[in-house]
């Protein structure tokens, strides 16, 4: 994975716990072109890796990137380090853009956003709408307008943010209810607001729905394996109750890992052989033929053969 050094040149609290980031190039180059719903990986200060959508519609030759992170109560730390420890000037380690959540094409648009899952879906939502695009409707769900990033920028007639502590839950239902082929829905934000769009969707079909979550699905079955590591053709048993990661790690094989919930993709291991059960969300379609996340993914083959990627440092 190709990294960039950019200088944090703006920061902007958007609500008491969302703070925008610009990053630019420290001798003013431009950019690596993405396009709407992609993603880059920051360093923190800290030393945590973690993947931002990057808000704005991209293009070509951006100037530069920007991202939101909302501060978390629990988690990792990542996002603690972002607010208490970066400030304009500091310089960021940050991979090239990556998407596994494109914008396709689609006749109209029914965009569902929960929170901070605004992100990719701003960029999705100005590209279409610069062009003069219709049918393109936004659902933003979030608790209250203190806490709606970029709440002024949604008040069209096809908009509908609706705070759940003044009104409740929204009912999604007859928005979901009758599938169309004309309509492709996109839909970021956290855990349960998935599980629901998945559950009232589970009629259409499944090329019409696209999802980005804030952390890798774990569910399903796990079955054991074994894994060849490639360089010494050690072989380590991976039980149902143990990630790829922990078990290579027992084996003594050391393996770099930061979020340890397939999000930022430090565990990422080269695949020689074997097939992926992929449950990581930073890799893309191109990428997942081979390489598999380690944290998170896991085997559908008896046995895998991996070996470190030839940009990481796995030994």
């Amino acid at each position: 994975m190709s990294e960039l050094r950019l200088r944090v040149s703006r920061t902007t609290d958007l609500t008491p716990t969302v703070r925008r980031f610009v990053l630019q190039d420290p001798g003013g180059c431009a950019l690596p072109a993405y396009e709407p719903g992609a993603h880059i990986v920051v360093t923190t200060p800290a030393g945590h890796k973690r993947s931002y959508s990057l808000v704005d519609p991209g293009g070509a030759r951006p100037r530069e990137y920007v991202v939101c992170v909302r501060r978390g109560s629990g988690g990792r730390g990542g996002s603690g380090s972002m607010h208490d420890d970066v400030a304009v000037g500091t310089e960021l380690v940050v991979s090239a853009p990556a998407n596994r959540f494109p914008l396709r094409p689609s006749p109209r648009y029914l965009f569902i956003a929960g929170g901070i899952g605004i992100t990719p879906i701003r960029a999705m939502l100005h590209r279409l709408r610069a062009g003069g695009r219709t049918g393109v409707q936004l659902l933003y769900l979030t608790r209250s307008a203190e806490e709606t990033p970029f709440l002024e920028e949604f008040a069209g007639p096809e908009d509908t943010v609706h705070h759940s502590a003044e009104r409740g839950p929204l009912d999604l239902w007859p928005y979901l209810a009758a599938p169309d082929d004309d309509v492709r829905i996109y839909c970021c934000g956290p855990a349960p607001l998935m599980r629901a769009v998945q559950a009232l969707t589970a009629h259409w079909r499944m090329s019409r729905i696209h999802m980005e979550e804030f952390a890798a699905p774990l569910g399903g079955m796990s079955s054991p394996f074994t894994a060849v590591w490639a360089p010494d053709g050690r072989r380590v048993e991976v039980p149902a109750h143990l990630s790829l990661l922990a078990a290579l790690r027992r084996g003594g094989v050391l393996v770099a890992s930061s979020c340890e919930a397939g999000v930022c993709g430090t565990c990422r291991l080269a695949v020689l052989d074997g097939e992926v059960e992929h449950r990581d969300s930073v890799l893309t379609e191109g990428e997942r033929l081979s390489n598999v996340v380690a944290c998170v993914s896991r085997a559908r083959s008896a046995e895998i053969v991996v070996g470190p990627c030839d940009d990481e440092g796995a030994a």
